[in-house]
């Protein structure tokens, strides 16, 4: 399957590393970096954007099982006057509703003029900026809500960045330093970082491929390693590895990081028909089931940004992982499919 995904869908290189108990294995295709031809290695650190949901969901839910935060806090609470002269009502939506996206909050990515800062030669021109979290949600209050609070599934970062202004609210201290207090500290995760305004990716990594966003059938591929995410924050920043990813999910999954009560909260999901997102899935709070073609489920997350596709998948107990990244983002997401069922599905005799 890694070898296909660089043979016929074009992908410059993937790396997957797999988990099962004990067990291990790593393997990989194509290339780190097309100029050089330098291969693919099992430490690289990569953007893996929306999966960066679940370390965020996991901060909050931790601060739930302490007692700094309630799931059903609404956001009036927490950031008073944010929402004033908005349409949204902030006494109506809880943390929880921004967790399972189902708050109603309009996704900042989707305004045209931001949205237009970050397709072509115009992405050259910003790929520095820095955003502060309070002008990514401006973004967002100047669109009206996409439903009622608890209404319907509908993918929002403006959830996330908001999640994580919450928790600096109920702590004093940054997101950053909270989540390695409650998450890269404890688990040991080297590889794993949120960067900030930073956009060098620390360590070994591999060039990361964009078509930024060209619908050209022979799109001009660009190198789109360096870019300040402060733009996706706590909804898609983090940089990590496979390594990483699978050890985090096997412990989240497998109840070492928050307490039973949140664990069944976080896997607690809501449908996602209709929404244009993911087929096939369920979102729980920052995790999501996605059934495969063959009938089997699995949970985990997975996230695109500029250069890098990354899906971290596996059984619902944590015990058998699959960490998947390509470093092209054109690359379709039947790739991760494909490795997935290739692991999880029964093979079928002719």
């Amino acid at each position: 399957m890694l070898d296909q995904a660089v043979a016929t869908k074009s992908a410059p290189g993937i790396v997957t590393e797999l988990r099962d108990g004990q067990r291990a294995w790593f393997g990989s295709a194509g290339v780190s970096d097309t100029r050089t031809g330098r291969k693919r290695q099992q430490q690289e650190r990569f953007r893996i954007g929306s999966a960066t949901k679940a370390f965020t969901a996991t901060v909050v839910l931790k601060l739930v099982a302490e007692g700094r935060l309630s799931l059903d806090d609404t956001l009036d609470t927490w950031l008073p006057g944010l929402f004033d002269g908005t349409g949204y009502d902030a006494s109506k939506i809880t943390i929880r509703q921004l967790l399972n996206q189902t708050s109603g909050i309009y996704a900042y990515t989707n305004d045209e003029e931001f949205f237009a800062k970050g397709k072509g030669e115009a992405w050259f021109e910003h790929r520095y900026e820095t955003y502060t979290p309070q002008q990514l949600v401006k973004i967002a209050l100047a669109h009206p809500p996409t439903g009622e609070p608890g209404e319907h599934f509908r993918y929002s970062n403006t959830n996330y960045i908001l999640a994580a202004m919450i928790v600096e609210k109920a702590t004093g201290r940054t997101f950053e330093q909270e989540l390695t207090r409650t998450v890269i500290r404890p688990l040991g995760l080297t590889g794993t970082s949120l960067p900030g305004t930073d956009p060098r990716i620390p360590g070994p990594h591999p060039v990361h491929y964009s078509v930024l966003f060209s619908q050209d059938p022979q799109p001009e591929i660009y190198d789109a390693t360096e870019m300040n995410q402060s733009v996706a924050w706590t909804a898609g920043g983090i940089i990590s590895t496979t390594t990483d990813l699978n050890r985090f999910f096997t412990a989240l999954l497998g109840g070492h990081i928050l307490p039973a009560a949140q664990l069944r909260e976080m896997l607690t999901t809501v449908p996602t028909d209709g929404s244009g997102w993911i087929p096939g899935t369920r979102y729980g709070l920052g995790v999501f089931e996605q059934k495969l073609p063959c009938g089997v489920s699995v949970w985990g997350n997975g996230g695109a940004t500029y250069g890098s596709w990354t899906y971290a998948m596996g059984s619902r107990d944590g015990w058998h992982r699959v960490a998947s990244q390509v470093n092209g983002d054109w690359t379709p997401l039947s790739t991760f499919t494909d490795v997935l069922s290739a692991e999880f599905c029964p093979a079928t005799t002719q």
